[in-house]
């Protein structure tokens, strides 16, 4: 709350949010500077993930049905906010903990930074093809499928980018290190997924026990 009636928290928001058009534009001076010259911040970060969230709710909500097709019944935002809060997450953690032990110069916060970074063209560009698609048919569609490729590329491009020059790696050490990173996403989803299931049927078994001791005693 402290922050609200900052004027100069705010305009240093503002800076470092403006700053993202001029990384996606100049990756490798952009995200040097991102992190050595702290032109980033942790606060542009997060209101760029949460464009990307609430774009990606957009999207799937307000692009023509000739492209994008979803039973509303069973839509669910939060869902669809974890579609992207989980990668970034998961990649965070994955890669600061896999780059520690590979000489890696990035922080866990300068990687989280970044990463959001990242996401400005995919934020920026879906925000367009919401709009686009009720201008155009299902025979003009290769332009929406284009620019949603485009979107993907660019933002890979971008985190490859982002990694190198955080971690101060060569470009090939920098794609062997996010390869383990996406290995090591997996690993940690497969952690997960087991310790939940031990939960879960750990609770199971313990509400079945105490079922049965109310059978027997009352």
């Amino acid at each position: 709350m402290k922050y609200l009636n900052n004027k100069a928290w705010w305009q240093h928001l503002g800076t470092t949010l403006k700053y993202s058009l001029y990384v996606i534009a100049h990756p490798l001076d952009g995200f040097w500077d991102l992190t050595r010259e702290k032109r980033g911040s942790v606060g542009a970060a997060n209101v760029i993930i949460g464009f990307a969230v609430i774009v990606e709710v957009l999207r799937l909500t307000l692009t023509s049905f000739q492209f994008v097709t979803i039973n509303m019944e069973y839509f669910n935002s939060i869902i669809v906010a974890l579609r992207i809060l989980l990668p970034v997450g998961l990649w965070t953690v994955a890669n600061w903990s896999l780059t520690t032990l590979m000489d890696g110069k990035g922080r866990m916060i300068e990687i989280y930074m970044s990463v959001c970074y990242a996401l400005t063209p995919f934020v920026i560009i879906n925000a367009i093809m919401i709009i686009l698609s009720q201008f155009i048919t299902f025979e003009e569609g290769a332009i929406y499928w284009v620019l949603g490729g485009f979107a993907a590329i660019w933002t890979g491009i971008l985190i490859l980018a982002a990694m190198m020059m955080v971690h101060d790696y060569s470009l090939l050490k920098t794609i062997f290190s996010s390869l383990l990173t996406i290995v090591g996403m997996g690993v940690m989803v497969f952690i997960f997924v087991i310790f939940f299931s031990l939960i879960s049927d750990a609770v199971s078994y313990f509400v079945s026990l105490y079922k049965e001791i109310l059978f027997r005693f009352i």
